[in-house]
């Protein structure tokens, strides 16, 4: 697990840090205090040269624009991932965190590319190549760098970036990491996340498996009558339905226990639409981090209990560290239930404040949780 996490120049943090981790950590703030960039740093960390996850982020924010090539790709604006939404050579931005007893760092940086000012050469130039020289050379367009190090470990990557210093999601879709060092798993759970399609895909990873019956469990939790869930086949919904379905709450059905027919998952409510989502996204982050943003989105507050109960036995047995946020008071309260029931002590539960110009979190460990929640004493 990660035991503590500093951010240098991403996003609005020019630098912060978290310290204390435990196996689950709540971030709680006011808006715009930057608790959803600080679950995109680390899981930009986690994620090493893979730029996928970040893409991804980076176009749910609506950070890229159309370039003007004939195939007409999307390209990343990432002047927004640093510190004053502006870059130019030798920017900079670093994660870096303890994780086990090993430090751990990603650093991305923008370097400038050169080419001779020889027409008869015109050949790319490396800044610390031996045929490099200032009067021969002249900037013409950027680079885009990360270098993820663990200990001995290492990972470099260099994009070329466009005339519009951005880069071209094409790249990133085409690039191959090693396959003989495995990355580790990660989820990030956001609104947008939870789609038909989505959660087929990762009901498909874990059907048939021995995880499979943690997912079940996580259901239960909420409605005690769930026996079986089973994903149903969208390819034999009509071509004009298709998109419909995807974008809808369907694709799965339970067996009740006082039912003789199946019934949609979608006719079940919003709440056990949600538990599925997070307990198949807990599921499927075996051995690596949960990231959930707005936990509480779509839980009545009488299920919160039941939420973090889920996460808090599945996330121990299969080895997940969970950072989540939230706004919503009943939300941490109902964490600090879990604290007095559950022995959760051994791993270690911890509520985060992030204020807005401050460069640590206030932290909450699992006796002051409960202090606080007894008392009724205000942590956000």
């Amino acid at each position: 697990m990660l035991k503590t996490i500093k951010i240098e120049n991403f996003r609005s943090f020019q630098s912060f840090e978290l310290q204390q981790l435990g196996r689950v950590n709540l971030l709680v703030g006011k808006n715009n205090s930057g608790k959803t960039s600080i679950l995109e740093a680390i899981q930009l960390l986690c994620s090493r040269t893979n730029l996928e996850p970040l893409a991804e982020v980076m176009t749910n924010r609506g950070e890229y624009f159309w370039n003007d090539n004939p195939r007409r790709n999307r390209e990343l604006d990432i002047c927004h991932l640093f510190y004053g939404h502006e870059i130019q050579p030798d920017s900079k931005l670093c994660i870096s965190g303890m994780n086990g007893n090993n430090q751990e760092a990603i650093t991305v940086s923008i370097g400038a590319r050169y080419f001779h000012l020889d027409d008869d050469l015109g050949e790319e130039l490396n800044r610390e190549s031996s045929s490099f020289h200032e009067s021969s050379a002249q900037i013409n367009g950027l680079n885009l760098g990360i270098n993820w190090t663990r200990g001995e470990e290492t990972e470099i990557l260099t994009f070329p970036l466009s005339n519009n210093s951005a880069l071209d999601l094409g790249y990133v879709q085409r690039f191959r990491r090693d396959g003989k060092n495995p990355l580790p798993n990660t989820q990030f759970v956001t609104s947008s996340f939870l789609t038909t399609e989505k959660m087929n895909q990762l009901f498909d990873q874990v059907v048939l498996t021995p995880e499979e019956i943690f997912v079940q469990e996580a259901l239960q939790t909420i409605e005690p009558k769930i026996e079986r869930i089973a994903s149903v086949n969208l390819q034999q919904v009509s071509p004009l339905r298709l998109r419909t379905s995807f974008d809808s709450r369907s694709g799965f059905v339970a067996r009740l226990s006082d039912r003789n027919q199946r019934v949609p998952i979608g006719s079940m409510g919003d709440g056990i639409w949600r538990i599925l989502g997070l307990a198949l996204a807990t599921v499927c982050a075996k051995d690596g981090y949960l990231f959930v943003d707005e936990i509480d989105t779509g839980l009545h507050f009488t299920a919160m209990s039941d939420m973090w109960k889920l996460i808090w036995k599945t996330a121990k047995k299969l080895n997940v560290q969970v950072f989540a946020t939230t706004h919503n008071s009943d939300c941490w309260t109902s964490l600090a239930s879990i604290v007095s029931e559950e022995d959760a002590t051994e791993d270690g539960i911890k509520i985060h404040r992030i204020e807005k110009g401050k460069e640590t979190s206030v932290v909450f460990t699992e006796p002051q949780i409960v202090i606080a929640a007894e008392r009724e004493i205000e942590v956000r």
